[in-house]
């Protein structure tokens, strides 16, 4: 995992830099926005909701084309449960509290506006868990979304944490572009 999150630094490092010589011209643009989930799938039996905050760079390559890099924290919102598994040759009891668990998502995509204010976005890249014990996950988020006039910025995306299972919320970013 940990190369596969190099190489993708270096193929990001490489694009930029590749770009920012044949576009000196145009800029890229900042957005810093808030994020909330609902845990979808099995996670949603353990998780109330997530909720966090983002800062992300978008660069132009082409006409309505953009690279982006994004990183933030997200805040997932443990229920109080009780799970048990019984079979003949084993049996498990688990008890939570609740509470929350950290989780640092760096991403890398492409965002393309199909007409300068409504757009569709595609991100991957690494999920990593801040509480003891945690691993990293692969994140992947697809989404859509509307920029408005005077800088902000909302959208929607179907967002997943994997390893060894996942972790998926339907998420909402509401942001201001800079």
């Amino acid at each position: 995992m940990k190369k596969i999150l190099l190489a993708l630094a270096i193929i990001a490092g490489t694009a930029c830099t590749t770009f920012a010589q044949t576009h000196s011209g145009g800029g890229g643009k900042f957005s810093i926005g808030l994020e909330g989930g609902l845990p979808v799938g099995d996670v949603h039996n353990y998780a109330d909701y997530i909720i966090g905050g983002s800062l992300k760079y978008e660069y132009p390559v082409a006409d309505n084309l953009f690279i982006t890099a994004s990183a933030g924290y997200s805040s997932l919102h443990v229920k109080s449960f009780d799970y048990s598994y019984n079979d003949p040759n084993f049996s498990y009891q688990f008890h939570s509290d609740g509470g929350t668990a950290g989780i640092i998502p760096v991403k890398v995509g492409a965002k393309y506006y199909f007409d300068g204010h409504f757009f569709g976005e595609a991100q991957v890249g690494a999920a990593f868990g801040t509480n003891s014990g945690s691993s990293t996950l692969f994140v992947y988020s697809p989404g859509i979304g509307y920029t408005f006039a005077g800088g902000f910025e909302a959208g929607v995306r179907y967002e997943a944490w994997s390893n060894n299972g996942t972790i998926g919320q339907l998420g909402l970013r509401l942001a201001y572009r800079f």
